[in-house]
């Protein structure tokens, strides 16, 4: 993996008359797992946005591979919280619609698809259309289509927050199986804890609005990673921290406001 390297320096954007990010600076190895942490509104989904091309800073730059962000591309797949599969088309098919909007002829298209779906585990859901798959086989489906384009940055924005828990550890789990096998680089945004610890080779920990950088951890845990990993004690003060991080800022931004209202 030579490509997917990131550099996001000083990144300031404005919505709605609110600033979202305010002066980020962030850089990414190719083939780098980084997950964003941080409470809701915080300007997580922004900063992916930005990267996206989907939004213009205000100020500052965003680059991939020395290249300016200056609008969407498929070398940069983005997977929703909510699938965006298309209803009406077979899970194949939807796997292979980048290929088909790329000119690929059908018989590659169907054939990469068809090796996509192996690798998420759904060999054998080629016909079913997506209304017929739980919701972790539907984000399945996602991912293969993302990863059919072979992106050099994967960009996820809390793709699992609606699964139930038991299906989340698993969808967990099968995103490092995919990620190990094709190294593309990942930003996974997160206000989940236990699983930005368990995904990322670095967590970056912001702010409540306008969203900052508040501190960068690097984790040392081995892989292949096992669910048993979330109950060592490494883990566990490692989670600990993050709470105090988390808690210590957003404490310290509400007590003006709390003070406020006292005075009044």
């Amino acid at each position: 993996m030579t490509q997917g390297s990131i550099d996001i320096r000083k990144l300031h954007i404005e919505r709605g008359g609110v600033t979202a990010l305010q002066d980020v600076s962030l850089s990414a190895r190719p083939g780098e797992f980084i997950c964003v942490l941080g409470p809701s509104g915080c300007g997580k989904s922004t900063l992916l946005d930005a990267l996206a091309g989907h939004l213009r800073p205000d100020a500052g730059s965003v680059h991939v591979d020395g290249q300016p962000v200056t609008g969407p591309h498929p070398d940069r797949g983005m997977v929703f919280q909510q699938h965006t599969l298309f209803p009406w088309k077979k899970v194949l098919d939807n796997v292979a619609f980048g290929l088909k909007m790329k000119g690929v002829p059908r018989t590659e298209r169907r054939e990469r698809a068809r090796e996509m779906l192996q690798l998420v585990g759904l060999e054998g859901f080629e016909n079913s259309y997506p209304s017929q798959l739980s919701g972790g086989m539907q984000q399945r489906v996602e991912i293969a289509r993302v990863l059919i384009n072979h992106p050099r940055v994967m960009l996820m924005d809390e793709p699992f927050g609606a699964l139930d828990a038991q299906t989340r550890l698993k969808m967990q789990e099968l995103l490092l199986d995919v990620w190990a096998r094709i190294r593309t680089t990942i930003v996974f945004i997160t206000h989940d804890i236990d699983e930005a610890l368990f995904l990322a080779d670095r967590i970056v920990v912001m702010s409540p609005r306008p969203g900052r950088i508040i501190e960068e951890i690097t984790l040392d845990f081995p892989r292949p990673r096992h669910s048993g990993l979330v109950t060592s004690l490494e883990f566990m003060r490692l989670k600990r921290h993050c709470l105090d991080l988390l808690h210590t800022r957003t404490a310290a931004e509400e007590a003006p406001a709390a003070q406020l209202r006292f005075a009044t």
